[in-house]
């Protein structure tokens, strides 16, 4: 668990938490609990997406992947566990957040975890792959797998800070939704057209699958376009709202000019 929570990685999904509290006058160690619980979920993700039964990858982050380091049925239980933990953590914070505040917190995770999220959004990636897909298809299957937890993280963050304004609600989860996918397009071009040490992981795995991506669909040029355009509709999403979005706004622009 430790060899894949504190290694090297971005961890976007929890600097999202920080942004978003952040952003509405809430104190770091208010966000703690929750980005933490959303970075031990995305581990969980990715050890059992690597795994040979998934998308068979033998590195990431720079580095060899959990069950070439420990075994299949090591990573598989360290999965299980930090998935658990990330649960377990959220429900046991007496004071930070109130009981109800728990509770909704618990269900946005489970759910950008479950078969609306992040599951479901794998189950559909593995039964497209070796076939010709549409675009909305893709698009579908990376609102689940990818998009979901994105979302949760920008509405934990939201909770985490205490925000209970309708309005700022939905154009933050409009931003969250719209960032997903500029993500994930940009991840489809980046495993396509960067080096393995770069990535930090293998090179043309989404190829190798023969996993139909935003980049086999639209190509570079076009795919780099379509991100740009997720980015505008994320950063729109922000005009005319009382917080200060600048961090939100920041994380936006990373998400199309990172290398890996």
């Amino acid at each position: 668990m430790r060899y894949v929570t504190l290694g090297s990685g971005k961890r976007f999904r929890a600097a999202l938490v920080y942004a978003t509290g952040h952003s509405l006058g809430a104190p770091t160690g208010q966000m703690d609990i929750a980005a933490c619980s959303v970075e031990l979920i995305h581990a969980f993700s990715l050890i059992h997406d690597d795994l040979p039964a998934m998308d068979d990858d033998d590195f990431r982050r720079g580095k060899a992947s959990c069950h070439v380091a420990f075994g299949e049925a090591t990573a598989i239980l360290a999965g299980d566990a930090l998935q658990s933990l990330a649960f377990e953590i959220l429900a046991d914070q007496q004071g930070m957040y109130t009981p109800e505040k728990q509770l909704l917190m618990v269900k946005i995770l489970a759910q950008a975890t479950g078969a609306i999220g992040m599951a479901g959004g794998q189950a559909l990636d593995l039964s497209i792959t070796g076939s010709e897909s549409s675009l909305e298809t893709v698009e579908k299957m990376h609102k689940m797998k990818t998009g979901a937890l994105i979302v949760a993280a920008v509405n934990l963050g939201v909770l985490a800070a205490g925000s209970t304004d309708a309005r700022l609600l939905a154009s933050l989860e409009c931003y969250g939704k719209s960032l997903g996918l500029a993500f994930q397009i940009t991840d489809d071009i980046l495993d396509g057209t960067t080096d393995a040490l770069t990535l930090g992981k293998m090179r043309d795995s989404d190829k190798r699958n023969h996993k139909p991506t935003y980049l086999t669909i639209l190509g570079e040029k076009q795919g780099k376009a379509l991100a740009r355009h997720h980015v505008g509709l994320a950063k729109q999403a922000l005009k005319d709202l009382y917080i200060d979005t600048t961090t939100l706004e920041a994380l936006a622009d990373f998400v199309t000019n990172r290398q890996h």
